[in-house]
């Protein structure tokens, strides 16, 4: 009995090395497995991204790529985007009226900009120093000299985020599309609180309701924005303005420091940049 086991055993043994040995065999002789494929992105692709970048799409009628500085060359107020002012609701006029008060008394009111809070678009783009702007295919990259404020103008073909999780900014969602030799921005998911559309005694609240509509374009060597802006939580109606900028070719875009006394010192009337 102790033999039959025992040859039972060494049957096994056997047959389990062969067994093994052949499957070695196998794994040498099957061609190598290919890499697993990278996953596709849930979302829209990034505009970074190659495949992005690379897409056929018709050229675009202009390139903004370079330094612009908003025209003050007739009006050293032009940075505002008023007056004329729209009918404010009450809730903005008393803000408005405040202010005028206040800095008729010398004071500074609810200077948020001069706390260090982000100006905001619109008054981002005109705040007296230079922006940056780099275009791409599929966006627009805006740096502001003021604070290094980021914007981004996405020209891809992508919706606006979902309201419910977009995540607001006091520069808000923007996406761009061509129109013929104008692009158009669209841009909302603003911030509500510490938001201003104008500054220096003239405060105008911004709300999460703010809807700015840009029509970008060149006019001769100049870029023209025309602005749409609306916001029924602080004014009734259209409130339009139009700015120009000029190419700046000497200035670099270097970061300027917030500083509680910042309006005193405005760019417009002590600044060396040479606008051209």
């Amino acid at each position: 009995m102790n033999r039959v086991i025992v040859a039972c055993g060494l049957l096994l043994t056997i047959a389990s090395g062969l067994s093994c040995a052949r499957t070695e065999a196998e794994k040498e002789a099957a061609p190598a497995a290919a890499p697993a494929a990278a996953a596709e992105p849930a979302g829209p692709l990034s505009a970074l991204a190659p495949a992005n970048l690379n897409k056929e799409r018709p050229k675009a009628p202009f390139d903004m790529t370079g330094n612009w500085f908003v025209d003050l060359s007739k009006n050293g107020q032009a940075w505002r985007f008023g007056p004329p002012y729209p009918k404010l609701t009450p809730k903005a006029q008393a803000e408005f009226d405040a202010a005028k008060k206040v800095t008729a008394e010398g004071k500074i009111y609810k200077d948020d900009i001069g706390l260090c809070y982000p100006a905001g678009l619109p008054l981002i783009m005109t705040r007296v120093w230079p922006v940056a702007m780099i275009q791409l295919p599929t966006a627009v990259y805006m740096i502001s000299g003021f604070m290094n404020s980021l914007r981004i103008v996405y020209t891809d073909g992508r919706a606006h985020s979902d309201p419910d999780v977009v995540v607001r900014s006091f520069n808000g969602e923007s996406i761009g599309r061509w129109e013929g030799d104008t692009l158009v921005v669209d841009t909302t998911a603003f911030v509500g609180e510490h938001h201003w559309m104008d500054q220096a005694g003239v405060s105008i609240p911004a709300g999460e309701q703010l809807h700015i509509v840009e029509r970008i374009k060149m006019v001769g060597t100049q870029l023209e924005i025309a602005y749409t802006m609306t916001d029924p939580e602080n004014w009734e109606g259209e409130w339009t303005s139009t700015k120009r900028f000029n190419r700046v070719n000497d200035v670099d875009i270097t970061e300027v420091e917030c500083l509680p006394d910042l309006n005193e010192h405005l760019p417009s009337t002590t600044a060396k940049v040479q606008v051209r």
